[in-house]
């Protein structure tokens, strides 16, 4: 399956596992890896020590490519980006900021930078910046979104005509039929979170894990809008933030309320009451918690029959 992604990348599918915080340790990576795809480590739950420990810990578990997601808000992304040009890690996602300071850096130690952006104008930055690719992110995904709520489907295909890098596809992709969707949008590979997130491999806790299996449609939320809008389960804490929102509160009183630690809660420690159970919209699709292989390879056997039918039409 060769696409400019699947080149670029050195994958022989085109399939990105996000770099989930609290999920995407140096297990899920790198098995996703050894089963064809692109696996990442989410740096955004960890301290620059414990992120080294996860390289090499890949770097023992794979001989195949993986990379490192960097959430350029942290206070200590310049700690994080030494630990990854130190281990010498090849493919280097960025996320949630301005990487036009930190592409040059990384592309100077001879890393491969692709860009996670939620509209035309920050996909037009990262290309200016010299990013390799970007990844359009729709607003049904989990976690941290975009403020402008763009959705996948309209998202990719303006991605794709305004810029000459190759784009994958993100937001509420859990399966080949999606993935077959994308690539007729233009997108040259697809990037999947929550699917990954219900693996065996998947540091999320067991609680979590059984909360995207038997999410239903509707079961997800976009709240904290003015903070930083974020997709999660309907949980009480969800609830919670959200009647704050309506009921008026401010930046400051929503920052409060949030606090400290609370992906942590929900998704590590399975906290119903207190965490966010950030996932996307796309939890509805899964139905079970199985290896990270079963999910590339499960996706690549969908893609191709979703193809063999669209074509027998």
């Amino acid at each position: 399956m060769r696409t400019r992604i699947s080149s670029l990348l050195g994958v022989e599918f085109p399939i990105v596992q996000a770099g989930m915080v609290w999920v995407s340790g140096w297990k899920l990576a790198s098995a996703v890896s050894n089963a064809g795809a692109l696996g990442l480590i989410g740096a955004g739950s960890m301290k620059a020590d414990l992120l080294r420990e996860h390289i090499r810990k890949a770097n023992s578990a794979t001989q195949k490519p993986f990379g490192v997601n960097i959430p350029l808000l942290r206070s200590d992304r310049d700690e994080l980006i030494n630990v990854v040009i130190e281990e010498k890690v090849g493919i280097v996602f960025t996320s949630s900021g301005n990487p036009s300071e930190i592409i040059p850096r990384l592309k100077a130690a001879g890393a491969t930078v692709i860009h996670v952006i939620a509209s035309v104008r920050h996909a037009q930055k990262a290309l200016k910046a010299g990013a390799d690719a970007v990844v359009a992110e729709g607003f049904e995904a989990g976690g941290h979104n975009g403020a402008d709520e763009t959705t996948t489907f309209a998202l990719v295909p303006h991605v794709v005509e305004a810029v000459s890098i190759p784009v994958i596809a993100a937001g509420g992709i859990a399966n080949g039929r999606q993935m077959l969707a994308a690539f007729a949008l233009g997108a040259e590979g697809v990037q999947m979170g929550t699917r990954f997130a219900a693996t065996v491999e998947s540091s999320a806790h067991e609680r979590y894990k059984r909360a995207i299996v038997e999410a239903k449609e509707g079961d997800t939320v976009l709240t904290l809008k003015k903070i930083s809008p974020v997709r999660m389960m309907k949980t009480p804490f969800a609830a919670l933030a959200l009647q704050q929102e309506i009921s008026g509160k401010s930046k400051k009183e929503l920052e409060e309320l949030l606090g400290k630690g609370r992906e942590r809660k929900g998704i590590f420690e399975g906290n119903w009451e207190e965490g966010e159970f950030e996932m996307g919209q796309s939890s509805a699709l899964v139905n079970d918690i199985i290896p990270a292989a079963d999910v590339v390879s499960r996706t690549v056997q969908e893609y191709e029959e979703a193809k063999e039918r669209l074509l027998a039409r």
